[in-house]
């Protein structure tokens, strides 16, 4: 009798596992995810660099904040490629925080962004 109650307790054990694979493996696309492949500055880096950072009085072909001019191609790639940049968007210890004197980016975006660096600054 008592390996029949070991067998079936192990049975109902086992059986009561459940895991959903969209849960264990979340899409990177879907859902609140943040899909970074193929990031184009046009298309994905652009957008962002227009509303936290080539605005008026900052990083905007009129400022130059810094000699950086966030607002166009040649000037982003060129900025990406300093030590600083990274450091700067995401606040870290030492690095002048960026969007000065706005809230950091968000993860996603600075995924974004890292991911166009590591990509080459695809145009």
């Amino acid at each position: 009798m008592k390996k029949y109650i070991v067998f079936f307790s192990l049975l109902v054990l086992a059986s009561c596992y459940y895991d959903k694979e969209e849960e264990l493996y979340p899409s990177p696309s879907g859902g609140g995810g943040c899909d970074t492949t193929a990031m184009t500055y046009a298309t994905n880096i652009k957008p962002i660099f227009d509303q936290s950072c080539a605005v008026a009085g900052c990083h905007d072909a009129t400022t130059k904040s810094s000699g950086y001019d966030l607002s166009e191609y040649t000037g982003s790639a060129a900025a990406a490629k300093s030590a600083r940049f990274l450091g700067a968007i995401n606040h870290s210890t030492g690095f002048s925080p960026m969007p000065k004197g706005m809230a950091k980016l968000s993860d996603c975006n600075i995924s974004k962004i890292t991911a166009w660096i590591n990509a080459g600054t695809p145009q």
